[in-house]
């Protein structure tokens, strides 16, 4: 495997993985610094596109679901580190985003997680037309007769874990399946290492979402997502980490949600004490009083909720 020395490494998958797996072999080798250009396709590989797509029959033969490019190699990280990876630009590969109602699947709906003896809901696909004027982005569905603003996000982001090989729609310390609106262009995600190269793997990119990602299913868009990868030496880091121009933001993945919550503010407090030169009960209380926390997915196999502090509250004075 070699490493690619252009300025800008275009990713293109011959195929796809359904898991984040730290023996399958990387699709691209890059430094640290380099622009990557990654092909990703939308959560159902494009088995629904339009109204009479019904899940229960496009995706019949669908073994796996989620389909993520990667692993990408980024030389010199080693386990023990932390990847930064800065979201630069998310375009569309199509002109229409996809949602729909899944059987026994999403946020107020009978799920195998939660059973109860209720039939699942109706089956929906909903279609949303891309547009664009005056340089602004925006989605219509014709139906509903509401225009969205266009705010593309990844999805599913992350590093491969220590051992095993973890299904696509699973979110947990590696990243993953989060659903989190803020792993968006001009942020900057930091993930834990635990493998040589981290073995980067990204892919269901969503047009736009809601706050828990009620239905279970976003905007969902064939996409290229420009990033770039520094690596931080001995970044010592254990969950996911989102930085913005206003904001730290910390990401757990548990059930209880509660338990979510805890590691999403554990690891702020962590943070800020760290590298913020707070106490650690000084933290705690600075979170209490002025702490931010939404929910990425409240629909996955388990739930991504996101802590966040203003950064000019951890300005003294």
């Amino acid at each position: 495997m070699e490493t690619s020395k252009s300025d800008v490494v275009e990713v293109v998958p011959e195929d796809y993985s359904y898991v984040f797996n730290p023996y399958r072999e990387p699709v691209a080798c890059v430094q640290p610094g380099q622009r990557v250009l990654i092909h990703t396709e939308d959560a159902f590989e494009s088995r629904i596109n339009t109204a009479d797509d019904l899940p229960s029959q496009a995706l019949a033969t669908a073994k796996f679901l989620n389909p993520q490019t990667g692993p990408i190699f980024v030389e010199g990280a080693e386990p023990g580190d932390a990847l930064a990876v800065r979201m630069e630009s998310i375009e569309p590969k199509r002109e229409y985003a996809v949602s729909c109602y899944v059987p026994y699947f999403g946020g107020l709906t009978s799920t195998p997680l939660t059973r109860t003896l209720q039939e699942a809901l109706p089956e929906k696909v909903y279609v949303w037309n891309l547009h664009e004027n005056n340089g602004s982005r925006y989605l219509v569905n014709e139906e509903i007769g509401v225009r969205l603003p266009w705010e593309p996000f990844v999805g599913t982001i992350a590093v491969a874990p220590d051992l095993e090989a973890i299904s696509a729609l699973s979110p947990g310390p590696f990243g993953g399946n989060m659903d989190v609106p803020d792993v968006r262009p001009g942020n900057t995600v930091y993930l834990p290492v635990w493998n040589e190269g981290a073995l980067f793997y990204t892919g269901d990119c969503h047009a736009r979402q809601g706050q828990g990602e009620l239905c279970g299913v976003a905007l969902e868009i064939t996409s290229k997502v420009t990033v770039s990868f520094e690596v931080i030496k001995g970044g010592g880091i254990e969950w996911p980490r989102i930085e913005s121009e206003e904001k730290l933001m910390t990401v757990g993945s548990a059930r209880p949600m509660e338990d979510a919550a805890r590691i999403a503010y554990a690891e702020l407090i962590g943070w800020i004490e760290d590298e913020h030169g707070f106490s650690r009960l000084d933290a705690y209380q600075l979170l209490t009083q002025a702490g931010g926390l939404y929910v990425g997915n409240m629909v996955d196999t388990t739930y991504s909720l996101v802590a966040s502090i203003d950064k000019r509250y951890l300005t003294r004075g």
